[in-house]
């Protein structure tokens, strides 16, 4: 199976501590890169876009400082180099203006973080599972 590439944007240190947990039980199936606010993911994304060396999926918090999560996904979707990669929100606002705000800027899913940690480790094996089953047999080799 194809290695899984995930962009992990969160500014909550604690939250990218138990993610990096949660996705080490995929270590060489997944490789989670993280970064803490959204101008450094962006500029991640676009050097690594010149580098053809993006990842399959981006998950986003929405509730950042400086850059909001919507800020940095109307930024993806308006760059040519970017847009085609899938932006999955994962975010702990369950407000129904946040979630149509998310599609209606062409996100391709919005998860709301399980508050226990063990739900949170079920919620990323399904998030895993699901891209691993359709985004990567279906995707061009890299």
């Amino acid at each position: 199976m194809k290695l899984l590439r995930v962009l992990l944007v969160d500014d909550n240190p604690e939250d990218i501590f138990l993610a990096r947990e949660v996705f080490q039980e995929h270590q060489g199936h997944v490789e989670l890169v993280t970064c803490q606010s959204g101008p450094d993911a962006l500029e991640y994304l676009r050097r690594h876009a010149e580098a053809a060396y993006l990842p399959d999926v981006v998950l986003l918090d929405i509730n950042m400082p400086g850059m909001s999560g919507f800020e940095l996904l109307r930024a993806i979707k308006d760059d040519g180099a970017l847009a085609h990669i899938p932006v999955v929100m994962l975010t702990t606002s369950d407000h129904p203006e946040d979630v149509r705000e998310a599609y209606t800027l062409h996100a391709s899913s919005y998860l709301i973080k399980s508050e226990t940690f063990q739900a949170f480790m079920e919620q990323i094996d399904a998030f895993v599972t699901y891209w691993q089953r359709n985004r990567l047999r279906h995707w061009p080799a890299r």
